[in-house]
């Protein structure tokens, strides 16, 4: 029986502003979608939080026996400036600043986002799609609204058509606006006037002549609206409905709202069941931002190369202070609270270390089987990682007492509470404790280096023609299963499994 067969999670859905009973579409297998970065730059911790987010819900998902399909795109044309109707395309812009291609540009910073988020454990999602490489699928999109009547080509651009598509359905449900509001807050912008409205959106743009990402279309040379992207992605890999859409606070509106009346349009089927947004990131009480200065990167804070912080951080103790905040509240970064993490963290990889070498007693003073409930309580809560932090700490508390001699658990116990915090620790939060890692290759490094040093001595022996030496070194390197391989270019070594 799977662990989501007795486990009730409920997940805070911002569409209704309530936490709901999860309950997949089809019992056994969860479609999930989240909005991944536009690579025209280096991925800032903001975006950071919001993987982190949805690497944890993608973790429990699994955790529970779920089938878990996990897309996330790369934005890589298409998002102009200022998330606009208007102005350039990020990466196209960048690309004329560095004297490259935009798939240059593009290269650069999607490595640059794949290693930070490895150095922070993430796992890979299940699919990865691109922008670029589903152009025609987006163009098959945009006839099939236009030829529902829901969208409208004028000089070469294709725009959807808001307000009628408020006539049978609520544009504005998500971020909860409302029409007449957004009516009344607009004004004309100059390039907007083959829109029939103000609040229409671009799903295809006429590419001008300095424009260098450029695609032939129906409606003439140009390049998709953004917004058209996930909702096309999306349905191609999860279908026109599915379980969980997530991603950053401030893309509710309007990318997520265009994306549900583009899904809407398309299709006649409400795209998402559960919407869910992670919340900013500050920096010592302000919004991060690189044009004021107030901003670091995650690599400044694992050197320490940053005028913001004393001291450099570790990606996993960075990971575990983000956890420490539920993520729909604002998290503000500073040396205190960071300092304060690194101290829990390493307080909570030494009791792993104590837990280990824990003596059974033939009775228990703790009940582990409620506290894992608990623990499981606190996930099942729309994923509530600082309860179960909370948890793991009076887990912890109990292995310094049993340690000190003031309680006793017996080996059943031992057994089910080691199990418990590694299954949370490592698999549910995917925390990773680098001092034992970097034990473990130092112990394979001196090992290396001791069987070069043995190489060394029998070609020592061999040159002064000792070959009882030298073959006692071969045997005895064999009998530990290092098997020695003599070349011209000298002797090298296996080891064998």
């Amino acid at each position: 029986m799977a662990l989501y067969e007795h486990q009730s999670l409920k997940i805070y859905n911002s569409i209704t502003g309530q936490k709901e009973t999860f309950q997949p579409i089809t019992e056994g297998y969860v479609g999930m979608y989240v909005c991944g970065p536009t690579v025209y730059s280096n991925v800032h911790l903001g975006n950071c939080r919001t993987f982190i987010t949805f690497d944890l819900v993608f973790r429990y998902l699994k955790h529970l026996g779920y089938k878990v399909r996990y897309v996330r795109n790369i934005t890589d044309a298409g998002h102009l400036e200022n998330d606009g109707e208007e102005g350039e395309d990020r990466i196209a812009k960048k690309a004329k600043v560095m004297e490259l291609e935009p798939m240059e540009v593009v290269q650069k910073y999607s490595i640059d986002f794949h290693q930070i988020l490895e150095k922070f454990n993430n796992l890979p999602p299940s699919i990865e799609p691109t922008a670029t490489g589903h152009i025609i699928e987006q163009i098959e999109t945009i006839k099939t609204i236009i030829d529902k009547g829901l969208a409208y080509e004028v000089n070469g651009n294709v725009y959807f058509d808001v307000i009628k598509y408020n006539k049978k359905h609520h544009y504005g449900k998500l971020s909860g606006r409302k029409i007449e509001d957004l009516i009344s807050n607009t004004r004309e912008l100059a390039g907007q006037s083959d829109k029939k409205n103000p609040q229409d959106f671009a799903l295809w743009k006429k590419a001008e002549a300095q424009h260098i990402m450029r695609w032939p279309s129906p409606w003439g040379v140009g390049f998709p609206g953004w917004h058209l992207e996930c909702t096309v992605m999306s349905s191609k890999y999860l279908g026109d409905e599915f379980d969980i859409h997530g991603g950053g606070m401030d893309l509710k509106f309007p990318h997520h709202e265009c994306e549900i009346a583009q899904g809407q349009a398309a299709t006649g089927k409400d795209p998402v069941n559960y919407w869910m947004h992670a919340n900013m990131l500050t920096l010592n009480g302000k919004k991060m931002s690189k044009s004021t200065g107030n901003n670091i990167l995650p690599r400044e804070l694992f050197s320490g190369d940053n005028e913001t912080l004393s001291k450099s951080y570790t990606a996993p103790v960075i990971r575990f202070f983000m956890l420490q905040a539920n993520y729909r509240s604002i998290l503000d970064f500073s040396d205190e609270a960071l300092s304060a993490a690194e101290k829990g963290f390493q307080k909570l990889m030494e009791s792993l270390s104590t837990l280990k070498v824990l003596k059974a007693s033939k009775t228990s003073d703790f009940n582990v089987n409620a506290w894992k409930d608990k623990c499981y309580e606190a996930m099942n809560d729309d994923f509530n990682s600082p309860i179960l932090i909370a948890h793991l700490f009076e887990a912890v508390k109990q292995i310094n007492l049993v340690k000190s001699g003031d309680k006793s658990l017996s080996r059943e116990s031992l057994d089910l509470l080691s199990k418990t915090m590694d299954d949370f620790i490592f698999e549910v939060m995917g925390l990773e404790d680098l001092e034992d890692t970097s034990k473990s290759k130092g112990n394979t490094d001196d090992f290396k280096e001791l069987i070069e040093f043995m190489i060394q001595m029998r070609n020592h022996a061999r040159l002064n023609k000792d070959f009882e030496t030298s073959d006692k070194i071969r045997d005895k390197l064999l009998e530990m299963d290092i098997e020695l391989k003599d070349q011209k270019e000298g002797t090298s070594f296996t080891i064998k499994s």
